[in-house]
This record gives structure tokens, sequence and C-alpha cells, in this order.
């Protein structure tokens, strides 16, 4: 499955809600690309600042919009419709 909007997962090691919805993801065979905050400064900054301070993972950007610990079937949603 490829969505036209670019999907990112913000994510850290030891996360299982990271693990569950990257595996989610990849067996949906969505194309996304994957950052982890513990290695990422920038990204975790940007967590932040849209997790109301919180370093909160997963946290999904789909074409920019960012969603703060989402399901599988709330980003796979997101990117069949962009403009949700």
């Amino acid at each position: 499955m490829a969505g036209n909007a670019e999907v990112v997962v913000y994510w850290r090691p030891g996360c299982p809600f990271c693990m569950k919805l990257r595996a989610g993801l990849r067996l949906s065979r969505l194309t996304f690309s994957e950052i982890d905050i513990w290695k990422d400064p920038e990204a975790a900054a940007f967590v932040r600042s849209v997790a109301d301070g919180n370093e909160t993972v997963p946290t999904v950007t789909v074409g920019g919009r960012a969603m703060v610990n989402p399901s599988r079937r709330q980003v796979l949603a997101a990117v069949s419709d962009p403009g949700r």
C-alpha cells in the first residue's frame, strides 16, 4: 500500500507501542520513513513540539500533519485521506 503523502514514524528503542505500530504498518505494506528520536535531537524537539512538551512516541506525520500515538488504522486512514 503506498499513499501519496509522505509518512514518517518517530520512535525510540524499547517502546512497545512503537514496535507494534511499525510492524502493523509494514504488514499493511505502507511505505514510511523511521526516525529514532534518541539519535536525532531535532526529531526529538519536533516530537516535543507536537506532544505538549513530551517525547511521546510513536508520533507519526502524514504529509506533514502530526499524530501523537496513533493506531495503525488512524495512520492508514490519514494516508487514504490526507485532508482528514
